[in-house]
């Protein structure tokens, strides 16, 4: 069993950014919380086959095999090409299953409701039996993570994991049973998302992923599925440890604002809180390997006179004991056995007279407010150019357009410039272009909650 004093268990450290001075009166305290894991992010064995000693873990690969999956007919064959890909960069002793996903969810490998545990043998078997997908049905991707659950579910591992592939709208299905099957899985298991050409729908994708705290994003060629599949395994078995938490104590009259994961995407998790404690409350973050990642924390705290001085908020993490593996139909830091690494940060209140003290915004926080709004202003522009509002759409483009070039997020702004003409970025002064490739709007869509980082 794998234990806290090993290499490729994370070790985890949290430090604060913040501007702690409030005007006499003032209330809101913002701040950027860095939480770093280290020493977890060389998991994968020399060679795709040999084994490591890293976490139990599970994989279950989800494949689009409706009808639109074979217009063109490369699309069907990239994708069982990219799911051989995927199962070639499993770890040895990975329990792993493939499902072929229509109207239904069928088990392609290994079948009978059972995982396959990664080798030589069973992965040879498991592309073979990728051979015979076939395009042809629905698509009702909720069906598919009801049965993703349920294998992954059988398997007492540390690291629950999917992988979903789809390229076309959820039309065979209620958009309210696809999200009561995405609230019954949040916890059991993460789960990246791609969308594959451009016939699927954004909101759906992005809407897993976010739900399941994993990765959405386009793979707008067939032909670069193989190699976007092979990235995603190679992440997923570089995690180390499952349902952490980030946990927020506030004292009494202190309340909380907004938690929000800034970097390396904005994702909102003020309404994942699960109470943990008088005055205490506990936010998931998934899973993590070697890696670090930035949460915008605000608290409302009682106005106070100036000269006084209070701890606002103290924050720390929840991470599960090595070994452990959560309760089927457990999550978050509730899940299995969890322990408090001792990392932990304190974000504070001190009420000055210091005009220059209480202005000033700490350039964490202010860089991830603008990434925030960067995110915002992109997806409403999109939403108003769809809605035939060019006059909107223009302005709040043209905003993202600044944002990103004041906060450096160049790769963005180079997506931005696919969809606008730029004719000054430092004032967001832009031109809606006469024509946009689907595939283009697409991507600047489903990444635009991607954000650069700032040095601290």
């Amino acid at each position: 069993m794998a234990d806290f004093s090993k290499p490729n268990v994370p070790r985890f450290s949290v430090d604060v950014y913040q501007n702690a001075y409030l005007p006499e009166g003032g209330r809101a305290v913002d701040a950027i919380v860095t939480v770093t894991a280290t020493g977890g992010g060389a998991l994968t064995a020399p060679h795709p086959y040999a084994p490591v000693d890293g976490p139990s873990a599970a994989v279950v690969l989800m494949v689009d095999c409706s009808g639109s999956m074979d217009h063109p007919p490369a699309k069907m064959r990239n994708a069982r090409e990219a799911t051989a890909a995927a199962v070639d960069a499993l770890r040895d002793g990975v329990r792993f299953a493939v499902i072929g996903g229509t109207h239904v969810a069928t088990e392609v490998y290994p079948g009978g409701g059972r995982l396959a545990v990664a080798g030589a043998t069973t992965r040879a078997q498991a592309k073979l039996a990728l051979r015979r997908l076939s395009a042809g049905g629905g698509t009702a991707i909720g069906t598919w993570l009801h049965r993703a659950d349920r294998l992954l579910a059988s398997a007492d591992v540390a690291i629950r994991h999917g992988i979903l592939l789809t390229d076309g709208r959820n039309e065979h299905e209620s958009p309210e049973a696809l999200r009561a099957a995405l609230e019954m899985c949040a916890g059991r298991f993460t789960c990246d998302a791609r969308g594959v050409g451009t016939d699927w729908e954004v909101k759906e994708v992005t809407g897993v992923a976010s739900a399941l705290l994993g990765t959405a994003d386009i793979v707008a060629d067939p032909a670069g599925l193989a190699a976007d599949f092979t990235r995603m395994m190679e992440k997923a078995m570089g995690k180390a440890v499952a349902d952490v938490s980030l946990r927020l104590w506030t004292p009494a009259g202190t309340t909380v604002t907004f938690v929000k994961q800034v970097a390396p995407a904005v994702e909102d998790l003020t309404g994942r809180r699960t109470e943990a404690g008088p005055r205490t409350g506990d936010y998931p973050t998934g899973s993590w390997g070697g890696e670090s990642r930035d949460y915008h924390v605000r608290v409302e705290v009682p106005p106070a006179h100036i000269g006084q001085e209070m701890l606002a908020a103290r924050v720390s993490l929840v991470v599960p004991r090595p070994g452990d593996s959560p309760l089927p139909g457990a999550s978050g830091s509730g899940a299995g056995t969890v322990r408090d690494p001792g990392a932990q940060g304190l974000i504070r209140a001190v009420w000055t007279d210091d005009l220059a003290a209480s202005t000033s915004i700490d350039p964490q926080v202010a860089h991830y407010t603008g990434q925030a709004e960067l995110a915002q202003a992109i997806r409403q522009g999109i939403e108003l150019r769809k809605a035939g509002d060019f006059d909107g759409a223009t302005a709040r483009l043209g905003r993202a357009v600044q944002l990103a070039g004041a906060s450096g997020n160049a790769d963005t702004a180079k997506l931005l410039a696919k969809v606008v003409d730029v004719v000054d970025a430092a004032t967001g002064t832009v031109r809606l272009k006469a024509k946009v490739a689907e595939a283009d709007e697409m991507t600047l869509e489903t990444r635009s909650t991607k954000t650069v980082r700032v040095k601290k």
